[in-house]
């Protein structure tokens, strides 16, 4: 029996991909020093792809692929791909949710201690001879006692909070929606929780909604002993706005997971000394990769044995 050939836009690890390759003909188009071309050739027969939210499954990649019938996401947000053009020809998009939570927050903590303690530059305090030199050693902001307001309360949103709780923070949170189950304090309008609290946490899905919505309005709110943190989407952010505050001390600092263009980052951002920057690594853990290339897995050899997929993306 012939194998069914999937897309590749990225791959799976160890024995995630051994098994993957025993069952289908993975077309590795990361790997082609042409992807063009060769997407150009095996167009027809695919039938499933498989991308991360670094690649972007739009119109025109749905299109070229007359015979697609899934798109595997190695991830939990999946507005890099035409959701609607999906629907109109009935393809089947999964993604990985529930897998990232716990490895989000903590990262987000890890941002939050870097940027306030200020611990990356004490790194390279120590490092570069500074310290040996008797030069004054960073000196940061402590987090107790301090408030902190998350945007976002979904599942990461809550378990950011609760880290947040075990340093005895005050939590607040700004969402559509006033979560009744929640002891928080709730906000309805994201400026005035800005105001209001020393650090802004973000752990908001991407999206139209959200694009810009931490702007420079916002940025002025927080204010100049006032802390940003990103774990959520770089188009939640207006990039410019973000390093105009940052260069000018409208905020005192922010720490970044991700970026509006990856992997491009402004060279602004890294200039300044009062932003901590990671390579979106929020869920980069070799425990967390292993479950989400499983999951990608498990849907594809659902799909094509004529069941049900285990996490579809509902639109």
């Amino acid at each position: 029996m012939t194998k069914p050939t999937l897309l590749a836009l990225a791959g799976l690890d160890g024995e995630n991909m051994v098994a993957l390759e025993e069952r289908f003909n993975v077309v590795k188009l990361y790997n082609e020093s042409n992807p063009e071309a060769k997407l150009n050739e095996v167009k027809d027969d695919v039938r499933g792809i498989i991308a991360t939210m670094r690649n972007t499954v739009r119109e025109n990649l749905i299109s070229a692929c007359p015979n697609l019938e899934i798109i595997t996401l190695i991830s939990v947000g999946y507005d890099n791909v035409d959701l609607e053009c999906a629907k109109a020809r009935n393809i089947i998009v999964t993604n990985t949710p529930d897998v990232v939570t716990n490895d989000t927050a903590d990262t987000a903590m890890g941002l939050l201690l870097n940027t306030s303690r200020r611990y990356v530059e004490g790194d390279a305090f120590v490092r570069t001879g500074q310290w040996m030199s008797g030069k004054k050693k960073p000196v940061g902001r402590t987090l107790h006692g301090k408030k902190v307001g998350i945007y976002g309360l979904g599942r990461i949103g809550k378990v950011i909070a609760r880290r947040c709780a075990a340093f005895d923070m005050h939590i607040s949170y700004y969402g559509r929606h006033n979560q009744p189950d929640v002891d928080y304090t709730y906000y309805d309008d994201l400026i005035q929780m800005a105001f209001d609290v020393d650090y802004l946490i973000l752990s908001c899905p991407g999206g139209e909604r959200t694009h810009h919505s931490v702007n420079k309005d916002v940025f002025a709110a927080l204010g100049p002993d006032g802390y940003v943190i990103n774990v959520a989407r770089g188009s939640v952010v207006d990039e410019v706005a973000l390093v105009e505050a940052l260069h000018n001390k409208v905020i005192a600092g922010a720490g970044l997971d991700v970026f509006e263009n990856e992997p491009n980052v402004p060279e602004e951002l890294k200039t300044l000394d009062n932003v901590a920057l990671l390579p979106h690594m929020g869920a980069a853990t070799h425990e967390t990769f292993d479950i989400m290339d499983g999951i990608v897995l498990e849907n594809l050899l659902l799909h094509f044995d004529g069941k049900p997929v285990s996490t579809p993306v509902t639109y």
